[in-house]
Parts: C-alpha cells; sequence; structure tokens
C-alpha cells in the first residue's frame, strides 16, 4: 500500500485544518535535520521531505478532496481484493472439504464391505467346526441364529452350585454377625462407654422402647 498522508503527519483522516497545521509544526521540530547527529541527517532529511509533502496536500482544500477521494479508492480495492480472496479461500475450503469426506465415506464403505465378508467368512467357518464337534451326548450345544456356543449344565451340577452359594452367603453373614456381637461385648466393658450407654438408655425414649421390645423379644423365644 502507497503511503498514507494522515499516518505521516499522525493524525485523523477527519483532522480540522489547524489540527493538522499544529501536527506539521510539531513534526518539523521533532525531526528537523540540523536538530539530529549527523550520522542522522540523511535519514531525517528524507522523513522531513515526506511531512513536507504530506503537509503540501492536505493542508490545500481542494488537494485535500481529491486525495480523500483516491484514498477510497484505495481502500474500495483492497476491500474488494479481501473479499474475493475470501470468497476463494472458501471455495478452496469446501472443496477440500467435499474431497476429504468422500474419500473418507469411500474407505469406510470399502472397510465395511471387507468387515462383513470377514464376518461371514469368520461364521460359515465357526459354523462348520461347531457342527462337526457336536456329539452325541449334547455336551455343547449350537445356536444356529446367534451363533452361540455353551456347555449343557446337568440339573444335579446345578443344585449343587446353588447349595453351594446359600452355604457361603450363610457362612458370611453368621461372621459378620459375630464379629458384631464381640465388637458390642468389648465396648460394654469399658466402664466409659457402658456408662454412656446406661444414661443413653435411661434417658432417650425411643431408645429405652426399643431395647426394651429385643429383650422381650429374646425372652419370649
Amino acid at each position: 500500500m502507497e503511503k498514507n498522508y494522515y499516518e505521516i503527519l499522525e493524525v485523523n483522516q477527519n483532522a480540522s485544518p489547524e489540527i493538522i497545521e499544529k501536527a506539521y509544526k510539531t513534526l518539523v521540530k521533532k525531526y528537523h535535520p540540523d536538530l539530529q547527529k549527523d550520522e542522522q541527517k540523511n535519514l531525517y532529511e528524507q522523513k522531513l521531505k515526506t511531512i513536507n509533502e504530506a503537509y503540501e496536500i492536505l493542508s490545500d482544500k481542494e488537494k485535500r478532496k481529491n486525495y480523500d477521494i483516491h484514498l477510497q479508492e484505495i481502500k474500495n480495492k483492497e476491500l474488494e481484493e479481501l473479499y474475493n480472496e475470501n470468497e476463494h479461500l472458501k471455495t478452496e475450503l469446501d472443496n477440500l472439504k467435499n474431497t476429504k469426506n468422500n474419500s473418507i465415506y469411500n474407505n469406510l464403505e470399502n472397510q465395511n464391505i471387507s468387515q462383513n465378508a470377514t464376518n461371514i467368512d469368520f461364521q460359515n467357518t465357526l459354523h462348520n467346526n461347531y457342527k462337526n464337534t457336536v456329539n452325541n451326548n449334547n455336551q455343547i450345544y449350537y445356536d444356529n441364529n446367534s451363533f452361540q456356543y455353551q456347555p449343557q449344565i446337568d440339573k444335579k451340577t446345578y443344585y449343587k452350585y446353588i447349595i453351594k452359594s446359600k452355604i457361603r452367603s450363610f457362612i458370611t453373614s453368621l461372621i459378620a454377625i459375630i464379629v458384631i456381637i464381640l465388637i458390642f461385648y468389648i465396648l460394654w466393658h469399658i466402664p466409659a462407654i457402658k456408662s454412656y450407654c446406661i444414661n443413653l438408655y435411661n434417658e432417650n425414649f425411643i431408645i429405652n422402647t426399643f431395647v426394651n421390645f429385643i429383650i422381650k423379644l429374646f425372652t419370649f423365644s
């Protein structure tokens, strides 16, 4: 982009002539070559030349008007180029996205076809193998619909398993009850805890009633 005279004078595009003049004088004092070091004089001479050029255009009403029109045309052209570039990138992105989606879809289709073929081969092999291994005692049975193969369990074995499970559960519960009773027995023989429990029994109506009910229940039994 070509140089912007408003930016050179460090003013807004809507700045008044007075502000432009004031900015120009400030910059001349700041960048005047006679106030700079010898090795920087050439650099500041060029900078001051650009400042004078900007002030010459913006200080003249007609020149400034024409320059503003030219500046707006440049901005419009840049916006148009930016819009066209954005549309081009959008089109490229859509094409790339469609190409990628088609590629992914084709890969998935090929994988599904391959997977289905593999499943069919596996099921056929499984069917033939288990069909050949089924014996007359029905120790193994074959489900033609779900391709499941499970051992046939007789009733005697099943009932033994149930009885063992019940016994294990009973023993576990019994051990838990014994442990709880032992804990309460030990705690009861600690004086502080025993005294606290007796006071709680005497003062709390609900606990008193519950304990009396349990005692009567066991006494009745």
